[in-house]
């Protein structure tokens, strides 16, 4: 008995244990074919997905995420992170910043139409468009913009950018300005309806002399070729038999702008550019033979800053042998990107296709080590002194190529110059640094035009402002005053030494406070540009084509 007591005592506890365990078990099992049956039953309601996993990760989210989830928010957030891992100019643009990317190619806004600086936390109008709405209701060169709809802005330490964000608005809408002008007491309330402002891709055109022609293009928008056509008759009229055509810092624009400026200068049926890309057949564009300007001598000036449509004009004119360029090599931007919109009002700007130069080059730099590396590119060059010599540049062989005239051309990074000119380093020093660094310049040119405000603005001309400079003896000595006022401290030789360089720098800005504007600017910065110095150098030795 004691026996049979203690083997059920050890039996009965194991088979209630291998019952529990059995239970467990089937439990298990019968749970996870109920969690089995019920993924069964929500794939079968389910649509079926594709080998896209982008499109079923936001599927899923929308459809199976726990919580709701705002899927505009998100795609906000995923959209730029895809696009930025194409290619350094693809680019989504949020609704919210559309307006302002399209704004400098479309080639307008809506504002008052003034140019003005923040002179000692003060809005200084610089410039009047003529025509426009400031024009039109009375706002003059030099007045101070106190208030804006009854809120004082001066002194209040606003940033430009806000003061701009405040001026412009929709067309046909009113702004109220409180303006103090030199000689009143009283600020003069000043009701200005906002209308369209043109912006301008023509920065310049004059005449370097009696038959050289300038003109510089600073982008590449909707209107740049009928302005360059209107700055072209202008030349024409004032007796240009030569032009130097300056698309330095020109970061390009459209496309098609490019293609009908570099009809202007291409004899019927040149090649201009063609482009190609995975789903883009090869397009093909040649000049028509209407150009103006097909046979003037031409010269056209690039930088580093130069890129995409400003290298597609470049490789134009070098490629057929029709121009001489003159610089340094321009940036290397061979892609071609398509605005697509978005319902919401955002944009997608995507790579559709590459480009290339008439004879075949593709001008496009590396990409594949990121965006940073790509935008560095530029001190890179300058840190292996290409800035400085020409010999520190070398193309392989594998990218080298022959125009029709017999010029050896390169691709793969950029339009290399016929003539190389090397970044000016001669007369700095010290005085010369610290004037630029600490804006000495900006500020005595702003001050100095707000002073003679009533003088310049009698000016109708190029020649009557040469006499008003060589009416002031004490120019150049006030303008030193000024910046040791303003703990800028060197010896005379410095300042002496610097004068060449920086009294046309002065007149130079001064001139931009001008109606003369950026005409007036380039004017006299010519003095000291070294590669429009060889560009009149060029004309003058009649240089042939390498």
């Amino acid at each position: 008995m004691k026996y049979n007591n203690s083997l059920r005592t050890i039996i009965t506890p194991l088979l209630v244990a291998l019952g529990i365990a059995l239970g467990i078990a089937v439990g298990i099992r019968l749970d996870k074919m109920n969690v089995h049956n019920r993924m069964l039953r929500s794939m079968s309601a389910a649509p079926r997905y594709s080998n896209d996993k982008i499109s079923n990760v936001v599927s899923l989210i929308r459809t199976q995420y726990v919580d709701e989830v705002d899927m505009d928010t998100v795609a906000e957030k995923i959209i730029p992170e895809i696009v930025k891992n194409l290619d350094p100019h693809s680019q989504y643009i949020p609704a919210s910043e559309l307006a302002a990317v399209n704004e400098p190619l479309e080639g307008h806004f809506d504002g008052i139409g003034v140019t003005f600086n923040m002179l000692t936390d003060t809005i200084l109008v610089l410039n009047v468009i003529s025509g426009g709405p400031s024009y039109k209701a009375g706002i003059q060169n030099g007045d101070r913009i106190i208030t804006i709809n009854d809120s004082v802005v001066a002194g209040r330490n606003i940033s430009q950018n806000e003061i701009v964000k405040t001026l412009r608005g929709e067309r046909g809408t009113e702004v109220q300005l409180g303006i103090k002008r030199i000689g009143t007491k009283e600020l003069i309330p000043i009701t200005v309806t906002r209308g369209m402002i043109p912006v301008k891709s023509l920065d310049a055109s004059f005449m370097l002399t009696d038959e050289i022609g300038y003109i510089k293009l600073t982008r590449f928008s909707r209107n740049t070729h009928k302005e360059l056509v209107e700055g072209i008759e202008k030349l024409e009229e004032q007796g240009m038999k030569e032009l130097v055509f300056d698309l330095r810092d020109n970061v390009g624009g459209f496309m098609d702008q490019a293609i009908l400026i570099s009809n202007e200068f291409l004899p019927a049926n040149s090649l201009i550019v063609f482009t190609k890309g995975k789903t883009r057949k090869k397009n093909e564009q040649y000049s028509n033979g209407k150009g103006r300007l097909q046979d003037i001598p031409l010269v056209v000036l690039i930088n580093e800053n130069s890129a995409s449509a400003s290298e597609i004009v470049a490789g134009a004119i070098q490629d057929n042998d029709r121009g001489t360029i003159i610089g340094r090599r321009s940036f290397g931007k061979g892609l071609v990107q398509e605005q697509i919109p978005f319902p919401d009002g955002s944009a997608l700007r995507l790579t559709l296709a590459r480009y290339f130069t008439p004879v075949g080059r593709s001008i496009q730099k590396p990409y594949d080590k990121g965006n940073y590396a790509y935008y560095n590119e530029l001190n890179e060059r300058f840190l292996h002194n290409e800035f400085y010599t020409k010999d520190s540049i070398a193309f392989p062989d594998s990218l080298k190529f022959i125009t029709p005239g017999g010029k050896t051309v390169y691709g793969g990074g950029g339009i290399m110059p016929d003539i190389f000119v090397p970044s000016d380093t001669t007369a700095v020093n010290d005085f010369m640094k610290d004037v630029f660094i600490k804006n000495i310049l900006i500020k005595y040119s702003m001050e100095y035009a707000d002073k003679h405000r009533k003088e310049l603005n009698s000016l109708d001309n190029f020649t009557e402002l040469d006499k008003f400079f060589d009416s002031q003896p004490n120019f150049y000595s006030d303008f030193v005053k000024f910046a040791r006022r303003n703990g800028i401290q060197s010896n005379e030789k410095n300042i002496n030494d610097s004068r060449e360089i920086l009294e046309p720098d002065l007149k130079a800005y001064i001139s931009r406070n001008t109606f003369l504007e950026d005409n007036g600017f380039y004017y006299y910065i010519q003095d000291v540009d070294n590669v429009i110095k060889e560009s009149k150098l060029f004309f003058n030795k009649n240089v042939p084509l390498n």
